[in-house]
């Protein structure tokens, strides 16, 4: 578990004690700041360190918009912000793991009555359903969820070619480079969830409940574990022929709206 803040990391790994069924589980806390790539690759070393290979990455640090503003009053300094944490932070994280999991063995695992591959490991980028949607006023963090599911499709590009127009393949390009080597690259979409980031942004945006209950078909934000329970399929060998794809998880809210 690894995050900014190390405290809360700590207490996820105490809480995933209690309820694993693996005897052999440990948990390890890990301080790390994304958008620094000395501190990525501090995590990665320690993760190597204390395990024996890394099966799966998921990228879910990020940010969100506190201020919701037009777009010509969107501040710059919290648009470097956006892009340094949800956009570097994520490409630091798959540069770093991409390098171990090359050198990892194929992994097997017995599937019915037999036995088969299911890769080096697997890596999982939190998008939002912002990724595939405009939605006015946060353009800061529109776009930096938009160049999520391009880092999830496109990998082995030079920074110097990343642009606003090539975002949207970079996690295909990732995804397709990676897929020789036995390595998965995905993204999950989520519109609302009942998180921290969420209450700050109703904090900011008084109407905001109103406003989600009308474009949610569901008519409710998801919880966590919903979000969870799809993490976990797309990082377990039951998705072993799942790659280069963002999957939409937002209760329906797309579906009146066009995707871009």
């Amino acid at each position: 578990m690894a995050d900014l803040n190390y405290e809360g990391a700590l207490e996820t790994a105490r809480q995933s004690e209690p309820i694993a069924t693996n005897p052999g589980f440990k948990a390890l806390a890990i301080a790390v700041d994304v958008s620094d790539r000395n501190s990525v690759d501090e995590m990665v070393d320690s993760a190597v360190k204390n395990f024996p290979r890394i099966d799966y990455l998921v990228n879910s640090a990020g940010i969100g918009v506190q201020k919701h503003l037009p777009i010509e009053d969107a501040d710059l300094t919290e648009m470097d912000r956006f892009w340094q944490v949800n956009v570097l932070g994520t490409f630091n994280c798959i540069q770093a793991v991409t390098k171990v999991m090359k050198q990892q063995s194929v992994k097997k695992i017995c599937s019915r009555s037999r036995e088969r591959e299911v890769g080096r490991g697997v890596i999982l980028n939190l998008g939002s359903c912002n990724s595939y949607i405009a939605t006015p006023n946060i353009v800061q963090y529109t776009t930096s969820k938009h160049a999520v599911i391009g880092l999830t499709k496109n990998a082995g590009m030079h920074l110097k070619t990343i642009t606003i127009s090539i975002l949207r393949r970079l996690i295909k390009r990732i995804a397709l480079e990676n897929a020789a080597y036995g390595i998965r690259v995905n993204a999950i979409c989520p519109g609302w969830v009942d998180t921290p980031m969420v209450d700050a942004a109703i904090a900011g945006n008084p109407n905001l409940p109103k406003m989600m209950k009308t474009v949610i078909p569901m008519s409710r934000i998801a919880q966590p574990d919903e979000i969870a329970d799809v993490v976990m399929f797309m990082t377990c060998p039951r998705s072993s022929y799942v790659t280069g794809v963002g999957w939409l998880v937002d209760g329906g809210t797309t579906l009146q709206l066009p995707t871009y």
